[in-house]
């Protein structure tokens, strides 16, 4: 259905693709995978209409292809749901599908006609059984709802073909995920091609037929995705052997040094108890909307507290995030793009904002010092850019989550809460985060990790909690729990 040859694509001396070939049958669901940087957002936009390459030809149903615009790709049957959403939150279900597509006579809105084309895209995906309310803000949804949206803007194109799914369930619990796998196995049976990317291996060895590995701009290995085994898939995208994807040091528990009681927030969490010593990692699970984020936010007074006590070493009492971070306390939040990082500053601006001290006399920053001490981290981490100065609105999704854990580091906090680190990190970055929060906890730091993937959880933590509709059950050794258990847990099975 789309074919890809020999495609070229350069940002100045930087070259994102050198070459690339790639082809996916009609009726299939094609992966495609890569660390963050090997050049995947690049072919995905050029697929799409947003970027014209350099070099190389595409194909679309056996006739040249090269749209001129995201508009022209939809209009030739290609469409694409970002990782980032772009709906718009004030217009209802039925406007976001048919955004661009609406329907009119006279220069007037056939609000009628528009419903009932919106119904008919979005009733593939989420049946008669559970139909969504066309007259409801987009802002309302869930973000499972908003995702399907998306989608059924994508189908709203009378000729699509070719749907491109970029990271589809990084936002989405299991349950989500297999209604979601659901939908895009009745597309695959209608004949539409899917390429299909995501940092999930486990997911894309379910869903996938085929697959695309690429690696610094090239594609570095194919084939049918049955055929193939996950270690075979990391070796190729690191192109070496992780050998250890989840490392676990012997780490000496010491004193408490974050101590939860009874605590409730405005609406979530209800209650939770917990306590946390240095050397240790201890991980919350459950689902979406269950209050893992409120717990985190009200912890570092992000959000405000309606009872119970937090004690952070022999401080006690809510606080402002400014005095958690004097306290030693560090929150690495969910939302990078809203409230973890700033995209017009620097790296380096990034990375030393919470801790100016040391960087030059009388309160001044020598810009010298600031760039060493941003190089040092940039290593550390192994971020993909182009220096210290560069903007991070520029960088990857997944190098700027590094920026921001790289923040805490430089800071030196004791007490890390992190909220779904390495969300949209590939598998490879995601070792050495792993590798990194296992360094950190050896080191006497405390570590609180909130994460929608169980197998880091079970893989990196010492003790693991579920939290379920507000309220946090008791942390348990990992040993004692398996991954059926922790979900039967966080369902109420």
């Amino acid at each position: 259905m789309i074919e890809v040859t020999g495609l070229r694509k350069s940002f100045g001396p930087t070259a994102a693709l050198s070459g690339v070939d790639i082809a996916a049958r009609e009726g299939s669901v094609h992966a495609l995978i890569g660390e963050n940087g090997a050049g995947k957002s690049t072919l995905l936009r050029i697929l799409a209409g947003a970027l014209a390459p350099d070099a190389g030809s595409m194909t679309l149903g056996g006739q040249p292809y090269r749209p001129e615009s995201p508009e022209d790709a939809r209009f030739r049957g290609v469409a694409m749901v970002h990782q980032e959403l772009s709906l718009c939150p004030h217009l209802t279900v039925a406007e976001n599908v048919l955004l661009g597509q609406e329907p009119s006579r006279y220069g007037l809105l056939q609000r009628r006609e528009m419903e009932l084309r919106a119904s008919e895209a979005l009733r593939p995906i989420v049946g008669v059984d559970h139909p969504l309310d066309l007259g409801k803000r987009a802002a309302d949804l869930s973000p499972a709802s908003q995702q399907l949206v998306e989608i059924g803007r994508a189908l709203a194109s009378p000729k699509l073909r070719v749907l491109i799914l970029d990271e589809p369930t990084s936002s989405l619990g299991r349950a989500d995920v297999e209604r979601l796998f659901t939908v895009i196995r009745a597309l695959r049976g209608r004949g539409l091609t899917i390429l299909y990317v995501s940092h999930f291996l486990e997911e894309v060895k379910e869903i996938a037929d085929t697959y695309t590995v690429l690696r610094d701009g090239w594609a570095v290995g194919e084939g049918a995705m049955a055929e193939a085994t996950l270690p075979e898939i990391v070796e190729k995208m690191a192109g070496r052997k992780v050998e250890e994807l989840f490392p676990r040091s012997p780490r000496p528990v010491g004193e408490a040094l974050l101590e939860v009681t009874d605590l409730a927030g405005a609406i979530k969490p209800k209650r939770a108890s917990f306590v946390l010593h240095r050397g240790e990692v201890v991980g919350i699970a459950g689902l979406l909307g269950a209050g893992r984020t409120e717990l985190c936010r009200a912890i570092f007074g992000l959000d405000p507290v309606r009872s119970g006590s937090i004690r952070v070493g022999a401080m006690i009492g809510p606080a402002s995030p400014a005095s958690r971070l004097a306290q030693g306390m560090g929150l690495l939040s969910e939302d990078r793009k809203g409230e973890g990082l700033l995209g017009a500053l620097s790296i380096a601006d990034n990375l030393t904002l919470s801790q100016l001290s040391g960087l030059g006399p009388f309160g001044l920053v020598f810009p010298g010092k600031q760039r060493t001490a941003a190089e040092r981290w940039i290593r550390s981490l192994g971020i993909r850019c182009q220096g210290p100065r560069q903007r991070v609105q520029g960088l990857s999704g997944g190098n700027q989550q590094k920026v921001a854990l790289a923040r805490l580091l430089y800071h030196g906090v004791d007490v890390l809460l992190l909220d779904e680190p390495t969300r949209g990190i590939d598998v490879a970055s995601k070792a050495q985060i792993y590798g990194l929060i296992d360094e950190q906890a050896r080191a006497g730091k405390a570590v609180l990790m909130v994460s929608s993937y169980l197998p880091e959880l079970l893989g990196i933590c010492d003790r693991i909690a579920v939290m379920r509709r507000g309220v946090l059950g008791a942390a348990r050794p990992v040993s004692e729990l398996s991954e059926h258990g922790v979900l039967l847990e966080a369902t109420g099975g």
